[in-house]
């Protein structure tokens, strides 16, 4: 094997390993609800 094709694998198998691991990472946020008083001197014209 020649030496690119080798380093050409080695970089394929770092990147598909590391996206693996980017995609099994739980990231999610639980939603949170915020209200917010608005004045009704802004609606009425």
């Amino acid at each position: 094997m020649s030496r690119s094709l080798l380093l050409l694998i080695v970089i394929l198998v770092i990147l598909v390993g590391g996206l693996f691991l980017l995609s099994s990472k739980d990231t999610q946020q639980p939603v949170t609800t915020v209200e917010k008083v608005i004045p009704l001197d802004n609606l009425t014209n």
